[in-house]
């Protein structure tokens, strides 16, 4: 049998070889500075893998460009009358991408219990997906523990829920929610995250680790555009592993990467004016797109002193409070952002979401009132304070130092840890990192999604609670805001656990950003939306002139 599985690796190893000769300029090239840990949907916890996943997986639902829940595998759903009951009713003609796992290489087609696998896997604690808690108010049973996922039928799939949830369509948008086949995850097993099988616009192509990663057009997706074409147009994508962010700003101005994200400081000047527009040296070579972007970057305090990682002086949460309002945030955009995105002073909770509260203003620049907090806590101009260190990736050193040079005037010295991508996740999942600069994407674009990092039952490492914060009041209003099914009055219930997260002075929010892509000027129907989803299924690349 082991035999026979290399026999078949090697096969489509060689057919994927024999593909990569063709040259093709129908190809979207981007490159991703952090790297790519897996493939897998079950660990889709960040941008970087949520990217790649979505080409080359699907779920029952998606997100359209203006973040309302449309038709995936699922072509229709109903909802019983007490909200509990989600049945779905799927398509028939999804099939798997081609791959070794399946008899004779061909993949068959998707059906419900393929559904019901695949989120039985993502809650399965040997599984150890971070993205677990999305399914905690999906009913079990009291004897075996099993999950409310249910296949009716080939094409009816039921999940029943403990509690009503408005958010919850929204949440099966996440990647995942993919739906991926036993077969294939029974025959990679743990190397699953590199060989992954899907049912996405494109397959799995091949990955030279560290240097590329290539995915080839699905010939037999789904899906078709509005006048009956079928998708994706696109040949394939090719994404590079280039660590350093000016040599992908350079590949990016040559033409050898066709999009780029957001802009570092030593980049920004050379695209863009101070006010944030394009230099007109760039108009007709290079697109420029910016939307609302639901994204709140922050630092934040590890609130388990348990885990002894911060000096015991920071538990103090004046001390934290003079951190909110010592440094200038409408300054820091202008000088470091050039105005992309909006200073965050309203709050954890960011523009573009119906519980944005414009009305309450908690981390104005007040350097006077900062000092008064300090004398208040037993730190006169912070004497006695201890040094307190943030831990931070390169890419947000210079936000750090601009904060670190506004503490130091009020008395708070901050010191500056710079961490390699991957060794600051791993810290700061584990609880090892006491201060530390972070920021939260919505995964779904509700209230919930932002403020179920300060709920207990989603503590790190296996939810998004990396301050760790635990509160019984918190966590009691949490519940019986998602239990609401007044949309009024639990917009209401999200600002108050805003407000008390900002009480609590768990975090210190930087600012609301905003989503600015660069694209090449060939590329047509690239459409984004406030979630930065990467959508290539309807992108065209035209030829060269």
């Amino acid at each position: 049998m082991r035999l026979l599985k290399l026999f078949l690796i090697i096969s489509f190893l060689s057919l994927f070889a024999c593909s990569r000769t063709k040259q093709s300029d129908s190809v979207f090239r981007y490159n991703e500075s952090k790297d790519i840990a897996t493939l897998d949907p079950a660990f889709a916890r960040n941008q970087t893998i949520i990217w790649p996943v979505n080409q080359i997986f699907n779920g029952l639902v998606q997100m359209d460009s203006s973040l309302n829940v449309v038709p995936c595998i699922a072509k229709s759903w109903s909802v019983s009358d007490n909200n509990l009951e989600y049945i779905f009713n799927l398509r028939t003609d999804v099939k798997f991408h081609n791959s070794a796992a399946f008899e004779n290489g061909i993949g068959r087609f998707v059906t419900a219990k393929d559904f019901e696998y695949s989120f039985n896997r993502v809650v399965n604690p040997k599984t150890a997906s971070s993205g677990k808690w999305i399914f905690s108010n999906v009913k079990t049973d009291s004897k075996n523990g099993e999950y409310s996922f249910f296949a009716d039928n080939d094409s009816t799939f039921r999940i029943v829920l403990n509690t009503p949830s408005p958010a919850f369509l929204g949440i099966l948008t996440m990647k995942y929610c993919s739906v991926v086949p036993f077969e294939a995850v029974d025959f990679f097993g743990s190397s699953f995250g590199v060989n992954p099988v899907g049912t996405g616009p494109f397959f799995f192509n091949s990955w030279y680790e560290g240097e590329k990663l290539i995915l080839s057009k699905n010939n037999d997706y789904f899906e078709k555009d509005s006048k009956g074409n079928k998708l994706p147009y696109l040949d394939g994508v090719s994404i590079t592993f280039v660590n350093d962010k000016q040599s992908e700003f350079l590949e990016f101005l040559q033409g050898r990467l066709d999009f780029i994200s957001g802009l570092s400081s030593a980049n920004k000047d050379e695209l863009l004016t101070r006010s944030g527009d394009l230099k007109d040296n760039y108009l007709g070579k290079i697109v420029m797109d910016k939307m609302p972007y639901l994204n709140t970057e922050y630092l934040a305090f590890l609130s388990d002193s348990n885990l002894n990682a911060l000096p015991v002086e920071y538990n103090n949460i004046l001390v934290r409070k003079a951190i909110n309002c010592s440094f200038d945030r409408t300054k820091m955009m202008l000088y470091l952002r050039n105005n992309i995105g909006f200073p965050a002073i309203n709050g954890f909770l960011p523009k573009g979401l119906p519980a944005y509260d414009s009305e309450y203003s908690v981390a104005e620049y007040n350097p006077e009132l900062a000092k008064n907090y300090l004398e208040e806590a037993g730190f006169p101009n912070g004497k006695g304070l201890p040094d307190l260190t943030v831990s931070t990736t390169s890419d947000y050193v210079d936000l750090c130092q601009f904060i670190q040079h506004q503490l130091f005037e009020v008395g708070i010295t901050l010191n500056i840890d710079v961490l390699p991508g991957s060794v600051y996740r791993q810290k700061m999942a584990m609880g090892e990192l006491g201060f530390f600069r972070a920021s939260w994407i919505a995964d779904f674009p509700d209230s919930e999604n932002y403020l179920s990092l300060f709920y207990s039952k989603n503590s790190a490492p296996n939810g998004p609670n990396y301050t760790r914060f635990s509160d019984a009041h918190y966590d009691k209003l949490f519940e019986l805001a998602l239990n609401n099914k007044n949309r009024a009055e639990r917009i209401e219930m999200y600002q108050q656990l805003n407000r008390y997260v900002m009480d609590k002075s768990i975090v210190v929010p930087l600012y609301y950003d905003e989503v600015i892509r660069f694209y090449n000027s060939r590329i047509k129907n690239f459409v984004g939306n406030p979630l930065n989803n990467l959508e290539l299924k309807t992108v065209v690349k035209l030829p060269k002139k």
